[in-house]
């Protein structure tokens, strides 16, 4: 699967940890940036990476911030994006499920790594689940 990735400073560690996890399962991974932990407004690298994913050049895409925030909603600026914030496994199987969420945000000052890795494999492996869900993705789109 072909997944952008993005993060702003406070989340630049969780996302080179991601880009490792992602590769070594043989996923693609196109990085929108940031290149380090110095200050950066993390709108100019998630707006991208969600319209990316928006635009069909990649399947789904992570973004990574502190809280994770901020970052959920520049992805959810950009029509065709459906970001989850996610803090728990069950939270990213039901992004999946129940919202169809082609991207999550997740806050590296709020889990752990192992929590992070473990969201995003939940995320990538639940199908959604359709069914009486549909209509109430097509009201999203229609926002």
């Amino acid at each position: 699967m072909k997944i952008a990735i993005a993060s702003d400073h406070a989340g630049y560690r969780y996302k080179e940890a991601l880009k490792e996890h992602l590769t070594a399962a043989g996923h693609e991974v196109v990085d929108f940036g940031t290149d380090s932990t110095e200050s950066v407004d993390y709108p100019l690298f998630c707006r991208p990476a969600a319209e990316a994913v928006a635009h069909g050049d990649c399947e789904r895409g992570i973004v990574l911030g502190g809280s994770g925030n901020g970052e959920a909603m520049a992805a959810n600026r950009v029509r065709g994006a459906r970001c989850a914030l996610c803090w728990s496994a069950e939270t990213a199987r039901l992004a999946r499920e129940h919202n169809d969420a082609n991207m999550i945000s997740l806050g590296e000052r709020l889990v752990s790594l192992d929590l992070a890795r473990e969201m995003v494999d939940v995320w990538l492996a639940t199908p959604f689940e359709g069914g009486r869900h549909i209509r109430r993705i097509q009201l999203l789109d229609e926002s």
